[in-house]
């Protein structure tokens, strides 16, 4: 299996389109293909805060259709999912800018990427277990014994990480560095907190690079271990990104 796992795109069309460009796709009918036969996977965070959201929901359903792309969803399109449903949800933290992007279209067409959004989420498992167990993409990671496993603890723990209920003074939930006590043989391909280097540690690697907070979009070609990176073109926010001791 060859794939190039791309981190939290988080709405950035423009840097997602130049990072295929860069691994060798080319882009036919609006849509990357590799003349390899190589595919895509995604670690979910396909929308919010940047400013194509509808495109990336549009270009990674039709690849998802296609059978060109595997997808896992993030906290951010399971927050999407339920804002589609009609469940109250709070409009921030960028889910504001998916939604003004929707709200912006009328009729048939905002209806259109609301049934893709939720087929794509309805339809997609919490997380991938690929290469015959080898490689496994989840959002947030996973722990070693959660694997194979899909009950609500396992849905919490990939959507946002190994979370204690506790919360920083900013705001932002207490979560345990899991990748750390990661003992697993699989790979663990993962995203969900911006760091400004991937961060491979044992198994595992943390692809989200905070191309949405000015920092970079990266993949990981799977099996060569190569991380290929473009650089962003959104403000660089520096507290966004999180340092490990």
């Amino acid at each position: 299996m060859k794939i190039d796992i791309i981190g939290d795109v988080h709405g950035c069309f423009n840097e997602f389109k130049a990072l295929t460009i860069k691994l060798g796709y080319n882009w036919e009918n609006g849509l990357p293909k590799h003349k390899n036969n190589r595919i895509l996977g995604f670690v979910g965070d396909i929308t919010d805060r940047g400013p194509s959201s509808l495109e990336m929901i549009a270009t990674v359903y039709n690849l998802w259709k296609k059978r060109n792309a595997y997808y896992v969803p993030g906290n951010h399109c399971d927050k999407l999912y339920r804002f589609f449903l009609g469940r109250k949800v709070q409009i921030s933290h960028g889910l504001e800018t998916t939604v003004a992007e929707q709200e912006a279209l009328t009729g048939k067409k905002a209806n259109h990427y609301k049934r893709q959004f939720m087929q794509l989420y309805e339809e997609s498992p919490f997380y991938q277990i690929l290469d015959e167990g080898k490689l496994v993409i989840a959002h947030a990671g996973i722990r070693e014994d959660y694997i194979g496993e899909y009950h609500k603890s396992v849905k919490t723990f990939v959507l946002y990480g190994d979370i204690t209920g506790e919360f920083l003074p900013n705001g932002m939930p207490v979560r345990l560095d899991w990748a750390k006590e990661y003992k697993g043989n699989p790979l663990i391909v993962y995203g969900h907190t911006p760091v400004k280097e991937p961060r491979k540690i044992g198994n595992t690697i943390n692809i989200d690079t905070g191309a949405v907070f000015g920092g970079k979009l990266t993949a990981l070609r799977y099996p060569e271990m190569e991380t290929v990176s473009v650089p962003s073109t959104m403000p660089f926010i520096q507290e966004k990104f999180k340092t490990f001791d």
